[in-house]
This record gives structure tokens, sequence and C-alpha cells, in this order.
């Protein structure tokens, strides 16, 4: 939703040195183990992959309790713990895959301020890596019974010229509706069976 065109900004001249499409949504070489993607080996699909549509395994858990909200994800199994207590971040020499993520309420959206991100992951399915500039800002609400609007932007000044932010509304299931356990492990044999190991 921003910019207004709907195309993601201009990268600067370091985050075209470092674009790939990684793991199987590329195209090889498959040599070994780290040629494949986090998603590809069952680590994480990030803040923003993990919230977005796949194949299969769409399903999200989000609970709350007085000092918390956890947010679960069926697909590769994430699950983001983001404290409301008003505490500060980290810190700069604590690096994650998803961030130092804290929360707090604007009315009734939850906004969420991650920052605190290794170099490891990707911005969405790929394409970009993030770097430990990367900040991202997320707001929640439900908009009626039945759908929760997620709003993100992303400010990475080392990746994007500019920052950027997308808008989704999910439909939320049935109050009984059980999220199913994804069996997927950092060892995952198929990515050995690629490589030849």
């Amino acid at each position: 939703i921003d910019p207004p065109d709907g195309r993601i900004p201009a990268v600067t001249d370091r985050a075209r040195a470092r674009h790939v499409t990684p793991g199987t949504f590329g195209y090889g070489p498959f040599n070994t183990i780290d040629d494949f993607s986090l998603y590809d080996r069952c680590i994480t699909r990030g803040v923003v992959g993990s919230f977005g549509p796949a194949v299969y395994g769409n399903g999200a858990r989000i609970v709350q309790t007085a000092d918390t909200v956890a947010i679960s994800y069926e697909m590769v199994h994430d699950t983001r713990v983001i404290p409301l207590d008003q505490k500060p971040h980290l810190g700069g020499a604590i690096r994650q895959y998803l961030g130092d993520a804290r929360g707090h309420w604007e009315g009734d959206t939850l906004v969420v301020d991650t920052v605190g991100f290794n170099e490891a992951g990707w911005i969405g399915f790929g394409s970009f890596p993030q770097t430990e500039k990367l900040h991202v800002t997320e707001r929640f609400r439900r908009t009626d019974l039945g759908h929760l609007e997620r709003e993100v932007t992303f400010d990475d000044p080392t990746t994007f010229k500019k920052p950027w932010t997308i808008w989704r509304v999910s439909q939320l299931a049935p109050k009984d509706l059980e999220v199913l356990e994804y069996v997927c492990a950092e060892n995952n044999k198929d990515v050995q069976h690629y490589v030849g190991k």
C-alpha cells in the first residue's frame, strides 16, 4: 500500500550484490546444505513469510496473556513471543532470525515493533536478505468477528532506498479449529538427499 504505485522501492547497491533467489525457489546449484533456504531447511520462513500464504499449512494461532502475545504459525512451526511489558529491546549484540519484538496496544490495534534481526534470514520468501538494520512495524486489528487486518512496514536503509508497507486481511477460522503440527526439523533428510550425502 506504500509506495502508492504498489511496487517495492529501489534497492541499494549492497542489496543488489546480495540478491539471490534462495534454495528451491531458485535454480541452484544445490551442492551443499547451505545452498538451501532456511525454509527448505525447516528453520523459519521469517516474520513476513510465516504469515503469508503457502501451498498448505496456512494456519496460525494467536494467544494473549496479560503481558504477552504469542503467534504460532503452522507452516515450519515458528512461534513469535511478543512481550507487552514496555521493557526495552534486547540490545545490539543479540541478533535473531525473527528479530526482537515488543508490542503495545493503540486502541484496538496491536502494534509490534521488531528490531535485532540477523543477516541469515530473508524479507518475505526470498530475494533480499534481511540485515541488522531491518526494522519491522506491524499493526494487527480485528476488523470484525471474522477478519484480522495486518499492516507491515519495512525499514531497512541497507537494503531499500525508502521504507515500504504491505497490507493484508486474513479470514479468522472457527474457534475450535485446530492448528496441526507441522513435522519438519532442521535436520530434514530430504536436503541431504538433494546433495547426495
